[in-house]
C-alpha cells in the first residue's frame, strides 16, 4: 500500500465568509483571455483523442500558449462591421511523429487537428462571429524536448511521472459571493441569452462584499445587429440588471446591488456595443492563463496557483492535473465530511515522481465551533488518499470534456 504524505491542519486565516472584505471575479466565455483558454483546451481535447485513435495512447503535447491579438471594428445600431479581423495564434508543442515498439511509424497532422478544433470551438460558442471575415486562426506547434517526452512516456508505468515540480490549489465550499459571481455569468450567457440575443458572450462579473453588502458589477457586451437604438440598448442593460437582481435571491439573503456597464455615457453616445459580442474585436488582447483559475473564478481572498490550466496535457502536466484534482478533493471532502466551513487543498509535485504520490498533500480546514481537527482527520485523509490513488481518472474526464478548466 502506498504511504502518501498527507497533512491535515487548521487553517489559521479563518473562513473567507467571515472576512470583512471579499473580492471575486469571473471573466466570461467571450472575454479575450477566456477565448484563449477555451480554444487551447478544446485543441488539447482533440489532440488527445486523435492520439488515442491513431496510436492507442496520448503522446506528449501542450497547447497552453495560445494568444489573441484584438481586431478593429465599427459597431453601429442595426449592425456594423469588423474592419480588422481578430488574430488567434495557437502556440505549443505536440508530437508529430511516433514509432511504436514494432517499428511502425505514425505521422499525426497536429496542425490540421488544432486548426479544425479552434474553428469548431468558435463556431459553437460565438454565433455573431463570422469565421470567414472576422477572425484569422494560425497554428505554430513545435515538438517538445526529448527529456520531457521521456518523462511523459515512460513505458511500463501505470501511473505517469510528474512533468514538473509545481503545485495546484483547490478550495470548497464556495462562498455566497463566489457562487453568485460564477452563476451570474453562466446564467446570463445561457438562459438570459436565449431570450435576449442582444447580449454577447463577453460578460465579465466582479463581486465585492463588505460585511453583508454585496456589489455585483457586470460588463456586458451587446451585439449591434440586435439593437436598433440607444433606447433599446438601455432596455437591454436594464434587463440584465433586473435578471441578476432576481438571481441573487437564489444565493444569498444579504443585500445585493447590481451595476451594469458603468462606463457607459449615454449623452456622449459611448456604450458597450459590439459587432461580434466580444471586446476582442477592438483593442482587448488575450492569453491563456491570464483569467479564471481552474474552478472558474479569480479569488484574491484565497490561495491560487498561477499555472495556466487550459491546454496542458492531461496525462502528467501538474499545472493541469493538480489544480483540477485539488478542487475535486476539496469538493469531495466538504460533501462527505460534516462540520467543515472552509477548506483548502494544496498538492505539490516533484518532477519524475509518480503523480499519485505528491511531495505533500496539504489540507487546511476551518471547522464548525463544535468540531475539532481530530474529529475529522481520519475521514479527510481517507478521501484524499482515495482521490490520489485514482488520479488517472482526471485524465479521462478531461479528455471527455467533463471537467472545465476556466
Amino acid at each position: 500500500m502506498t504511504e502518501r504524505n498527507i497533512r491535515v491542519q487548521a487553517l489559521e486565516r479563518g473562513a473567507v465568509e467571515d472576512q470583512e472584505v471579499e473580492i471575486v471575479e469571473r471573466k466570461g466565455l467571450g472575454h479575450p483571455d477566456s477565448i484563449c483558454d477555451g480554444i487551447a483546451e478544446h485543441v488539447s481535447e482533440e489532440l488527445a483523442r486523435a492520439y488515442l485513435d491513431r496510436v492507442g495512447k496520448v503522446l506528449h503535447y501542450n497547447t497552453d500558449e495560445t494568444q489573441l491579438v484584438a481586431g478593429n471594428a465599427a459597431p453601429a445600431f442595426g449592425g456594423g462591421e469588423v474592419v480588422e479581423p481578430i488574430y488567434l495564434l495557437i502556440v505549443g508543442r505536440a508530437t508529430k511523429h511516433y514509432e511504436d515498439e514494432d517499428g511502425e511509424e505514425y505521422h499525426i497532422p497536429v496542425d490540421s487537428i488544432a486548426l479544425e478544433a479552434a474553428r469548431d470551438y468558435l463556431r459553437e460558442n460565438f454565433p455573431a462571429l463570422d469565421l470567414e471575415t472576422d477572425v484569422i486562426v494560425d497554428v505554430k506547434l513545435g515538438e517538445g524536448s526529448g527529456d520531457l517526452q521521456e518523462v511523459f512516456g515512460e513505458e511500463g508505468k501505470s501511473v505517469p511521472m510528474a512533468n514538473d515540480t509545481s503545485f495546484g490549489v483547490g478550495h470548497a465550499p464556495l462562498t455566497e459571493t463566489e457562487q453568485l459571481v460564477y452563476e451570474t455569468e453562466r446564467r446570463l450567457v445561457t438562459d438570459f441569452h436565449e431570450e435576449h440575443p442582444a447580449l454577447g458572450q463577453d460578460v465579465k462579473v466582479m463581486g465585492k462584499r463588505e460585511g453583508d453588502q454585496i456589489d455585483i458589477t457586470v460588463a456586458a457586451a451587446m451585439v449591434d445587429r440586435h439593437v436598433d437604438s440607444l433606447d433599446e440598448y438601455a432596455d437591454e442593460v436594464d434587463a440584465v440588471r433586473e435578471y441578476v437582481e432576481d438571481l441573487a435571491d437564489d444565493y444569498t439573503d444579504r443585500d445585493v446591488s447590481v451595476y451594469v456597464n458603468t462606463a457607459d455615457d449615454y449623452e456622449e453616445g459611448s456604450i458597450y456595443l459590439t459587432v461580434t459580442g466580444t471586446s476582442a474585436e477592438q483593442g482587448d488582447d488575450g492569453s491563456v492563463g491570464r483569467g479564471n483559475r481552474a474552478n472558474g473564478l479569480i479569488t484574491p481572498n484565497r490561495s491560487m496557483s498561477m499555472e495556466a490550466t487550459s491546454g496542458k496535457n492531461p496525462v502528467n502536466h501538474i499545472g493541469k492535473i493538480y489544480n483540477l484534482l485539488s478542487t475535486d478533493i476539496a469538493e469531495g471532502v466538504v460533501a462527505d465530511v460534516e462540520g467543515i466551513r472552509d477548506l483548502r487543498v494544496r498538492l505539490l509535485s516533484q518532477i519524475g515522481r509518480p503523480i499519485d504520490e505528491p511531495h505533500v498533500a496539504d489540507v487546511d480546514v476551518v471547522t464548525e465551533e463544535d468540531v475539532t481537527i481530530e474529529d475529522i482527520d481520519a475521514d479527510v485523509r481517507e478521501i484524499v488518499d482515495e482521490k490520489l490513488a485514482n488520479v488517472t481518472d482526471v485524465t479521462e474526464r478531461v479528455i471527455e470534456g467533463e471537467l472545465t478548466t476556466f
